[in-house]
């Protein structure tokens, strides 16, 4: 039987292993005197796992079959995180194939990202032109939305090394703003909002939240360097469109992940450590922690208002969000609803109704209904925490949930290598006391230590049910070892029906992080650039060439596939050359290349595409400029000579 058809226990290589991974995953943790890490359920209604994990030798279950056939397109674009590498990945699914990698925040030398003048301009430099970041460290991934769907204008992604945020046109697929986060470090979570939160009007993304997850001493400037009690976090507001910093929050505790409820009046952070510790013993003391919302109309109105201050250099107005300065409902900002413990996620439901945060070091999901948390606000429920409708059990190490717009959240379990599929409502009842309700519907194996999580279409109104993708951390025995350092899985599974189905493994470069999964007709790419876009744009070959003025020289160039235009050019040792080029071609996917050999200059040109490059001429000789792209018959014929005079 082919192993995709076979249920995921009865396709387990080695039991054994799980075990062994598990087991050692809570000595460690035990090791290093945590034994608190791991808290037991203690919550109001005294809940047991409504039911026990799926047995090892369940019947198979039919799925669909993701493999597609020779030019057969998928359904689905799924946006990924690039992890380490700093860019962010287009995949189609359900086959898993990678379409394409936009480069963000690293330097990528197939598209000249971080060599030509426009990506550098992005990416930012120093004063001596070099770029300010060469490392990125990507997690999070999101997209523009209108009427509670994404739109195909833009997604976004965030930097945590170096607090920063990228946008991507999704248009042409291109980076084409990065923005710089003041006073933060540990930049994590990012969310886009789905409305305004005051004009209904405005039915789509303009803000997005950014969570910062390291707290520091504000300013961090080398002053209150060893007191943690001021030591502090700050979340942030960007505006969708001009990417500058609207406004900042100044709050207790780290931030971690960061969601958006679909009316865009409320943003939420799960947060860890809001004990202030500053070694991870420090941060596990506490049995609760907490999800903090933000209420951003009266934020907004606070900033109006001039109820601020700033920080440093900055000038990015800070309101005070911290617990202390919000007790009362009737003025606050923010509202601190307690969740156990050391919470790793906050998803929205589809339904609008509900956040829900998984508790990491307690074995629960806390489902929080939002329309209580106005309420609080408003002055009409008494105790914050009366918002939690729901805190049960789902497993050991919970971690980020997705949906299938049918009722049922999927939460990954670190610990146990699983995926639960449980019932909110049903959580919700036998939470209320009702102990006959059975809220767990399905439990499934993947391997190993399952992280990040996303379903069709989940993070929408529209949430589909059809499939499902989560990344596990180690993949240990599934693929061929090439040394030490493992690929990580993405593992895809079908949840049509009421059984999840492990029905694919794909190896990654580590480390990917969050993804989302979205319907291939809400967006529209374009295959050819506007050339108007392009200031630089030379339209015609009879406006390429040399234009010198003393020793700054610029060379433009066109391309047409077989050949340059000009044919040669002729510099001298010591030009200052700014080098533009523009591919006239406008035949989709006849994209063109330029690189100068022991010049270190190599980028690409899309069709009706302009870019450049500037460089000092610093040795003599003939350098064959030669399109770097696959471009025609002719194409190992297509060149220009770069001729250097002594």
């Amino acid at each position: 039987m082919d192993e995709t058809r076979m249920n995921t226990a009865e396709a387990m290589p080695d039991p054994s292993r799980r075990k062994f991974l598990n087991t050692a995953a809570l000595a460690g943790l035990a090791g290093a005197g945590l034994s608190v890490g791991l808290s037991a359920c203690n919550n109001e209604s005294g809940s047991k796992p409504a039911a026990p994990a799926a047995p090892a030798a369940a019947p198979a279950a039919a799925h669909r079959e993701p493999h597609l056939k020779p030019g057969e397109l998928d359904t689905y674009y799924g946006l990924w995180s690039g992890g380490h590498t700093g860019d962010f990945r287009v995949l189609g699914l359900p086959s898993g194939r990678e379409l394409h990698r936009v480069p963000c925040f690293n330097a990528d030398p197939l598209i000249g990202w971080g060599i030509t003048n426009e990506s550098k301009a992005v990416m930012g430099t120093q004063a001596d032109g070099s770029l300010k970041y060469t490392v990125a460290d990507t997690h999070h991934t999101h997209a523009s939305y209108k009427d509670g769907n994404y739109d195909g204008r833009y997604a976004w992604i965030n930097d945590k090394i170096n607090s920063r945020i990228a946008r991507i046109r999704l248009d042409y697929f291109i980076c084409d703003k990065i923005t710089e986060l003041p006073n933060v470090q540990g930049f994590h979570g990012i969310f886009p909002d789905k409305r305004d939160p005051v004009d209904p009007a405005i039915n789509y993304t303009t803000r997005v939240f950014c969570g910062a997850e390291f707290h520091t001493p504000l300013p961090n400037d080398g002053r209150d360097l060893d007191s943690l009690d001021k030591y502090r976090t700050l979340f942030s507001c960007v505006d969708a469109e001009s990417m500058e910093v609207r406004w900042q929050v100044l709050i207790d505790g780290n931030c971690d992940l960061v969601a958006t409820s679909f009316d865009g009046k409320l943003a939420a952070t799960n947060q860890y450590n809001t004990e202030g510790g500053a070694r991870y013993e420090d941060m596990m003391s506490a049995e609760r922690d907490a999800c903090l919302f933000f209420n951003i109309a009266r934020i907004e109105q606070a900033v109006k208002d001039g109820k601020f201050k700033t920080y440093g250099s900055s000038k990015v107005p800070v309101v005070d969000g911290t617990k202390a300065a919000n007790a009362d409902p009737a003025t606050a900002l923010t509202a601190y609803v307690t969740v156990p413990k050391n919470p790793h996620g906050v998803n929205a439901s589809p339904d609008g109704k509900y956040f829900i945060c998984a508790g990491k070091l307690s074995p629960t999901g806390t489902v929080i209904e939002l329309a209580k948390v106005l309420e609080w606000f408003d002055g009409k429920l008494d105790e914050l925490d009366k918002a939690i409708v729901a805190e049960v059990e789902i497993g050991l190490g919970p971690l980020h949930t997705a949906f299938d717009g049918r009722g049922n959240a999927y939460t990954t379990l670190f610990l146990d290598s699983q995926i639960v599929k449980w019932n909110v409502e049903a959580a919700i009842k036998f939470h209320a006391g009702d102990k006959n309700a059975q809220y767990v519907v399905d439990r499934l194996d993947v391997h190993y230590q399952p992280g990040h999580i996303n379903a069709s279409q989940s993070e929408t109104m529209f949430a589909d049910g059809q499939w499902l993708a989560v990344g596990c951390k180690f993949s240990k025995d599934r693929f061929l070892p090439v040394g030490p350092l493992h690929a990580e899985t993405e593992q895809l599974v079908d949840i049509s029906g009421e059984k999840m189905v492990l029905v694919a493994d794909h190896p990654v470069r580590p480390e990917p992080h969050d993804f989302i999964i979205f319907k291939r007709e809400l967006l529209q790419p374009k295959q050819v650039y506007d050339l108007n876009e392009f200031p630089l744009a030379i339209k015609d070959p009879k406006e390429a060439g040399v234009f010198r003025d003393g020793n700054k020289v610029t060379v433009k160039i066109t391309s047409m596939a077989p050949a340059f235009e000009p044919r040669e050019f002729r510099l001298k040792v010591g030009d200052e050359v700014t080098l533009i080029m523009t591919n006239l071609d406008k035949i989709e996917d006849l994209t063109h290349g330029f690189a100068i050999p022991k010049y270190n200059i190599n980028f690409i040109c899309n069709p009706q595409e302009t870019k450049s490059v500037t460089f000092k001429v610093d040795k003599p000789g003939v350098f064959w400029c030669y399109c770097t792209h696959f471009c025609h018959a002719l194409h190992l014929e297509m060149r220009s000579r770069m001729i250097v005079e002594a």
